[in-house]
């Protein structure tokens, strides 16, 4: 069974190990935007929160995920800026209604979440929406 927990700022250093190798996957989906270096920056010193899912049995970390709440001009969102791991499916019923209970408590509205193609699919099982697409030009 796979148990999700936000983790204390004072021991983010004591699990980055654990979720390195995920937080560099996704540093290489951001296509030269952040690095495994500045994902750590913004989690430790900005108001982010990083999540971890483990195995109940094992104590495993087998997967990470870092939000941050966003006041926009008329609403504030949970942003969920990084997502990582293995087999996410099976720490999401743990997790997301303790990622939901976080947004609603610090009074946001919905979640959002940006990502590659593939997590529309599984998005949509959890009632997610595609509200858009993410584009981008070279300036040369």
């Amino acid at each position: 069974m796979k148990k999700a927990t936000i983790v204390p700022k004072e021991h983010i250093a004591d699990v980055w190990e654990d979720i390195q190798g995920y937080v560099k996957n996704c540093a290489k989906f951001t296509y030269g935007r952040f690095t495994e270096q500045d994902i750590l920056r913004d989690v430790l010193s900005k108001d982010q929160q990083l999540w971890v899912s483990f195995d109940t049995e094992t104590k495993v970390i087998v997967g990470f995920l870092i939000t941050e709440v966003v006041e926009y001009p008329q609403v504030k969102m949970l942003v969920m800026h990084f997502t990582g791991g293995q087999d996410f499916k099976s720490w999401v019923p743990d997790g997301l209604p303790k990622i939901q209970k976080f947004a609603r408590d610090n009074g946001c509205i919905k979640i959002e979440s940006h990502g590659r193609a593939g997590w529309e699919k599984m998005w949509k099982e959890y009632g997610y929406k595609k509200r858009f697409v993410f584009y981008e030009l070279p300036v040369e």
